[in-house]
């Protein structure tokens, strides 16, 4: 999964730590999510992580051409 997590996270200013503990998932799940290790992420995933980052899910998670 190509996404733009680690940009929109760089952008807010936050470590993989603290996106951890705003979102309850765990950093190491996270760092995967960011590198391309997992893929397809739960829908409440992805909303969780683009509720901290005042992003869109489609915004985070789809390149959209």
């Amino acid at each position: 999964m190509n996404n733009n997590l680690k940009k929109y996270r760089n952008e807010k200013g936050l470590t993989l730590a603290q996106l951890s503990k705003k979102t309850n998932l765990s950093a190491g799940y996270l760092c995967h999510l960011e590198n391309g290790g997992r893929v397809n992420p739960s829908h409440n995933t992805m909303l969780k992580i683009s509720n901290v980052l005042n992003k869109s899910v489609n915004d985070i998670f789809f390149e959209i051409k």
